[in-house]
């Protein structure tokens, strides 16, 4: 299926979900918001990999949300104006929590999902970012809140999800001024966990641990990806109370038995695959 912000290659159980708009920074329009959520749980529900690698094209990762989006809200009917206005709050809370759920599917996606990240990470690109599982980044790469700079506040999931990846006074700073973050500083914090020379060594190190985690039980690495995502928004004692029925209800003794034995023959697992999610009865 071809799409019009990304194009989407599958090889050796790891999907690599390209961002293909260099001309534009890979800006955020409306096709990319529908997209990206299409794309992601046609993978997920079909089993199609077991990890999914989201990059980017030309000098900049993304330019953040395409503006234009909100100048077809402009009244153009005189007669409407009135409703249209008091219309516009409950109108642009229903567009962000369309876009918010854009990217609650890659935290809501079964596979673990990896960022690689070249140039500018703008904006609404920071929101997506800290939506995926682990992020890597080139050398000359940062990003930047930049909402604050034209006199937004950041609502598509940065916030809720970055002060849990950073330090808040770091998160407060980058968000008051708006400022560019390196790469390395952002490595150096935890945001980014590997920083590469350039794009070419982001993608093949990326890849590289895209198909090391490929060769784990899916099975496992889904429960993983559920647990961590639990103890992060519970208490201690709650996540572990939580890992325990997970371990009783889904736990396979066959899955841990391949295992070691793929181990110890020195051969890739034969592991089961995370069942098809079906969307309907019958």
């Amino acid at each position: 299926m071809s799409y019009n912000c990304f194009e989407v290659t599958i090889e050796n159980q790891v999907a690599h979900i390209v961002m293909s708009r260099p001309e534009k920074r890979n800006n955020m329009n409306r096709d990319f918001w529908n997209e990206l959520p299409e794309i992601v749980q046609d993978i997920d529900s079909n089993a199609k990999a077991r990890v999914i690698v989201l990059s980017s094209t030309g000098p900049h990762f993304c330019g953040g949300l395409d503006v234009s989006m909100f100048s077809d809200g402009a009244v153009k009917d005189d007669s409407d104006a009135v409703m249209r206005r008091r219309q516009r709050g409950v109108n642009f809370l229903n567009t962000v929590a369309v876009m918010q759920d854009s990217f609650n599917a890659l935290e809501n996606c079964r596979l673990p999902i990896l960022a690689a990240i070249q140039g500018g990470c703008i904006g609404g690109g920071v929101d997506l970012i800290t939506a995926c599982d682990m992020r890597y980044a080139t050398a000359d790469a940062f990003l930047t809140i930049y909402e604050t700079k034209i006199g937004m506040t950041a609502d598509v999931g940065t916030f809720p999800r970055i002060v849990k990846l950073m330090p808040e006074g770091v998160v407060r700073e980058l968000a008051y001024t708006g400022r560019r973050m390196p790469a390395a500083e952002a490595q150096q914090l935890g945001l980014v966990n590997r920083v590469y020379d350039d794009h070419q060594a982001l993608l093949a190190g990326v890849m590289e641990i895209a198909h090391e985690i490929a060769a784990n039980a899916p099975l496992a690495v889904h429960g993983c990806k559920r647990a961590i995502q639990y103890a992060r928004d519970h208490s201690t004692q709650e996540g572990l109370e939580w890992i325990g029925m997970w371990n009783a209800s889904m736990l396979q003794n066959d899955e841990i038995l391949e295992a070691m034995s793929a181990a110890q023959e020195k051969r890739s697992g034969d592991f089961a695959d995370l069942p098809i999610i079906r969307h309907r009865v019958g």
